[in-house]
């Protein structure tokens, strides 16, 4: 029973504080940006969020704090302490958050952290199953829950399932470190939709997804199991109108008027993170030593307050981060320091939002130098806040907010001059230019908030939901075959098309060894008999191989999916004005991957060349396919030709050669009353494509597809043609 749709939202954490005073739990509702932004979608009808609600609770009061949170829509995922211990502390800190933020030494790569972490995926799943229904959505988030989609999708197939990741995603190259990539990688791909900040990001999972799973790569779309899933980037906005308004509240105007009185004369530069080693923290407070070393003149002149907010400081990494900020400021500050003047004030806690307005509305440069960062909210926070469009924001190249603010001033972080130069740059920057830059940024701020952040990713989940049910083919039950058979004994003039390998019979280890058996030869025997019937062979093999098989029957034949063309009785022809120029080139590096994949072979025809890998070891085929794609794609456009990545093949060929055009070729200038075409692989679509809406359109093997319909193997194939004649 299908009831009302609804949407669940799913991260690590529930958008709520929850304390206990006096025996008893109090729930805070949290202020986060994120919990902010998806208010509009958990508040609303029988909508709800699932999480862990942040700290441990006793079995006898689960139920207790279960009632409390169900009147705020939320659902909970009790955790208990060695859970949280090594899902979260262990695994997403420690494994997937260095690796991901580019710390690959600080990885700590722990069987008993692996074999936690899926288990409170596992618990997660429990609780959304619980909740579930046919026709819901669901929006997954974050780094701790990578193996959710894919374990939800196994119980419920149809369902909907969007996933946002908010830390960035590595290069290959540094993801492959983690000893169960294969499975946090399928864990992903059971989403429809994946997300993330950058199109660095979505470039680098896609490169990740290619090579490690045996999925099919187009673009930006993923097919995966027969099921496409699209990788997006929505870089994440702020409530700007929220931090507009603070600017104007009492309690913010009075800690501006305090602060202005003490600052009166210093340029104040401010910089707010949390204590992290991704955050470049260290590197920053190196740059300022710099500025007062080489320009002794700022010295009274500015002043920076740098705010860190207390995180982790139990772990060891962190407890020397911060023992070495400590030490760094306590250096500048006894170096620099005059008697009325102090140039770092360091603060090691955390503020009230009220305060923060207050310091991001008077601080004339903020910093943000991460050194790696998915967004950083800090930077659109400070540009939301400076309501007289004045202040220069300083942006680290490595924050994904730096893809979007381009009129900040851009540095990169590992360079300490550059940091100093752009310190100097905004020190002495006319008002007229601050004003210019920060009116653009205020501009994008304003316009990419975070309403809108999650208006385009879930019109864009139910846009792919769309895409999938479009592509999905209809199944050629018995009523259809039966129409198929009226319409063809009801018609004159009837064109039959039909690819050979997978279609009209199965596929072979060997190719050579697919060749016609005796009942083909008879199916095809009678369907030329009838006058009334072209039947037009048209494959992807070379045509010397087809005249040799079908050369003494009554059809017409195109090889190498058009390159090559004969009509009944007459002499094969080529297309005009092809080049074979270019196999050469490709065929080196197809050789070198041949060398390395047993199993594999080149097959070279006249305007095209042919990578096999059937006989490959399952997995490892896949894998060699994909390599080649990506070595060779730039190549390929480059040179004007197409490549065809198709059911165990990678075909590389002109970009003139194309089954739709050879079939509309032999449909010009005539107009049969029945048309259909078989066909099984990639270079079928471009037929199915071609021909009129009306004609019957079959693919084999695969329900996704352009045809109209689809059957499941050569035999059906067999009996449907059997059937016709």
């Amino acid at each position: 029973m299908i009831t009302n749709q609804k949407t669940i939202i799913i991260s690590n954490r529930l958008p709520v504080k929850i304390t206990e005073q006096n025996g008893e739990y109090i729930l805070r509702p949290s202020e986060g940006g994120l919990a902010t932004g998806l208010g509009s979608v958990y508040k609303n009808g029988s909508n709800v969020w699932i999480g862990w609600p942040g700290i441990e609770i006793p079995k006898e009061r689960q139920d207790e704090v279960r009632l409390k949170l169900a009147a705020l829509n939320l659902i909970p995922v009790f955790l208990t302490a060695e859970e949280i211990n090594l899902y979260y502390e262990g695994f997403s800190n420690e494994v997937l958050w260095p690796i991901f933020h580019y710390l690959a030494t600080y990885a700590n790569f722990e069987q008993s952290y692996w074999d936690f972490y899926k288990q409170v995926n596992y618990k997660f799943r429990s609780v959304a199953l619980q909740h579930l229904e046919e026709g819901d959505t669901i929006w997954i988030h974050d780094y701790q829950l990578l193996l959710l989609p894919c374990l939800i999708r196994t119980e419920m197939p149809m369902v909907t399932i969007g996933f946002f990741q908010h830390i960035p995603f590595p290069s290959f190259e540094i993801f492959r470190l983690i000893p169960w990539r294969d499975e946090i990688i399928k864990g992903m791909l059971g989403a429809d939709l994946l997300g993330f900040h950058t199109f660095d990001d979505v470039r680098h999972f896609l490169s990740a997804s290619s090579r490690l799973s045996s999925s099919k790569l187009s673009d930006n779309v993923i097919l995966h199991k027969n099921r496409q899933v699209v990788v997006e980037a929505f870089p994440m906005g702020i409530d700007s109108d929220k931090f507009e308004n603070l600017t104007r509240h009492a309690k913010v105007a009075r800690h501006s008027a305090v602060f202005k009185e003490s600052q009166q004369a210093l340029k104040i530069i401010l910089t707010i993170d949390r204590l992290d080693y991704s955050k470049g923290i260290l590197q920053r407070l190196q740059a300022l030593e710099l500025l007062l070393q080489n320009h002794p003149e700022f010295i009274e002149k500015v002043a920076l307050y740098m705010i860190v907010v207390p995180s982790r400081d139990t772990v060891p990494q962190y407890k020397e981060l911060r023992d070495n900020i400590d030490k760094l400021v306590g250096n500048i500050n006894s170096r620099y320091r005059t008697l009325t003047w102090v140039p770092i004030h360091y603060f090691y806690r955390s503020f009230s939002v009220e305060f923060l307005s207050a310091l991001y509305s008077t601080a004339d440069i903020c910093l943000v130098t991460p050194m790696r960062d998915g967004m950083n909210l800090v930077s659109k926070e400070y540009v939301a806040s400076r309501t007289k469009n004045d202040g220069v924001l300083i942006l680290s190249e490595m924050a994904g907010a730096s893809k979007e603010l381009n009129d900040a001033l851009i540095v990169n972080p590992n360079n300490l001059g550059d940091m100093m130069r752009a310190i100097v740059q905004a020190i002495n920057m006319p008002l007229e230019e601050q004003q210019t830059r920060m009116e653009n940024m205020r501009h994008i701020v304003k316009k990419f908030n975070i309403h809108l952040w999650v208006k385009n990713f879930m019109d864009k989940l139910l846009e792919v939901k769309e895409l999938q049910q479009s592509l999905l083919t209809k199944y050629a039950v018995q009523r259809i075959k039966d129409q198929i058979v009226l319409d063809y004994r009801n018609s004159s003039d009837r064109y039959i098309f039909l690819d050979y390998d997978g279609t009209l019979v199965g596929f072979q280890g060997d190719i050579d060894k697919a060749s016609p058996d005796q009942e083909l030869y008879d199916i095809l025997a009678k369907l030329t008999e009838d006058p009334k019937n072209r039947v037009i062979i048209i494959s992807g093999r070379r045509y010397q191989t087809l005249e040799q098989w079908f050369g003494h029957l009554k059809l017409d034949m195109i090889a190498e999916h058009g390159a090559w063309q004969k009509q009944l009785n007459e002499e094969w022809k080529p297309l005009p004005l092809l080049t074979d120029k270019w196999k050469q080139e490709v065929k080196t590096v197809l050789d070198t991957y041949t060398d390395r994949t047993p199993g594999s072979f080149v097959e070279e025809k006249s305007y095209s060349l042919v990578w096999h890998y059937r006989k490959v070891e399952k997995g490892l085929g896949e894998l060699r396919a994909n390599e080649i794609i990506n070595h060779l794609k730039i190549f390929i456009a480059d040179k004007g030709l197409q490549m065809m990545d198709g059911n165990k093949v990678i075909e590389f060929k002109n970009i003139e050669v194309n089954k739709g055009k050879a079939a509309q070729n032999w449909l010009y200038s005539n107009n049969p009353d029945f048309i259909i075409a078989l066909g099984d692989d990639h270079t079928d679509e471009d037929i199915f494509k071609a021909l009129p809406a009306e004609a019957y359109t079959i693919k084999v093997g695969s329900n996704i597809s352009a045809a109209r319909y689809y059957l499941k193997d050569f035999k059906q194939v067999r009996a449907l043609l059997k059937d016709l004649s």
